[in-house]
């Protein structure tokens, strides 16, 4: 992966993680839909991180990302998933 795309995407972790309290305002504001508030949640997180990568992907490389570079993504999320906790 483009060194400058991983340097964003970690960034972006860091970023999403500090703004906790705000995933937790949307989970809570929406509480009466039943969804499990800890998937509810990782999946904000999951979806606001996939959302960076491909926009930034675009920004950066000025292309859509390709498999590879996805399969990476991917595994910079599974070596980070302790911090999602």
């Amino acid at each position: 992966m483009d060194k400058k795309l991983q340097n964003v995407i970690e960034r972006k972790i860091t970023e999403i993680l500090s703004q906790s309290d705000e995933i937790t305002l949307i989970v809570e504001s929406l509480g009466d839909l039943s969804f499990d508030d800890s998937s509810f949640s990782k999946g904000i997180f999951i979806g606001r991180l996939y959302n960076s990568f491909y926009y930034q992907s675009r920004r950066i490389l000025k292309r859509d990302p390709t498999k590879e570079e996805f399969s990476e993504f991917v595994k910079i999320l599974k070596n980070k998933q302790d911090l999602f906790k």
